[in-house]
């Protein structure tokens, strides 16, 4: 009588495991979520273009060089035009070394007025290394407030914590 009841927990039990240990998302941001936000018109050629360099965290080193803490990051792009739609053509992240680590859209994206998105690198996504960073091409109305870039890193351990931010710095 006694094995009947143990057989449903023991199953539960390894289900739950398999959970667990099924291996972390690396990235937060959902595809689907880009599609959403794809510019549905050709661009007009009247729009001024530019490229923003973000420097971005994804470990930081500790008390040498052989200890890291791993760090959340979240990248904003940031509308800061109270009137303009602006356009974000490329969002690309490269690790330490300079090598393409993905790209987050492969088509325009369209940001509202005073709007932003948010990309989320996750604490175990640690592809970026100590010296990660983004390029960001894109366009706007002639006249038009330049987006804003900004990323911020976080950590927390037990009760410590470690958070810093850093801002995009155009290059072109």
């Amino acid at each position: 009588m006694m094995k009947s009841h143990f057989i449903p927990l023991l199953v539960s039990a390894i289900f739950l495991l398999q959970a667990c240990e099924e291996s972390p998302q690396m990235s937060s941001v959902d595809p689907v979520n880009w599609q959403k936000r794809m510019a549905s018109q050709p661009l007009p050629d009247s729009l001024e273009s530019g490229i923003t360099y973000l420097s971005v965290y994804s470990e930081i080193y500790s008390h040498n060089e052989q200890s890291t803490h791993d760090l959340a990051v979240t990248v904003s792009m940031r509308n800061t035009s109270i009137t303009d739609t602006i356009f974000i053509n490329r969002a690309e992240y490269f690790d330490t070394k300079g090598r393409a680590i993905r790209s987050y859209f492969d088509q325009s994206i369209y940001l509202a007025p005073m709007e932003t998105v948010e990309i989320v690198i996750d604490q175990a996504d640690q592809t970026g290394g100590s010296g990660a960073n983004f390029l960001f091409d894109w366009q706007i109305p002639v006249e038009s407030s330049e987006p804003l870039f900004e990323a911020v890193m976080i950590s927390t351990y037990g009760q410590q914590g470690l958070s810093f931010t850093t801002q995009g710095k155009r290059i072109q």
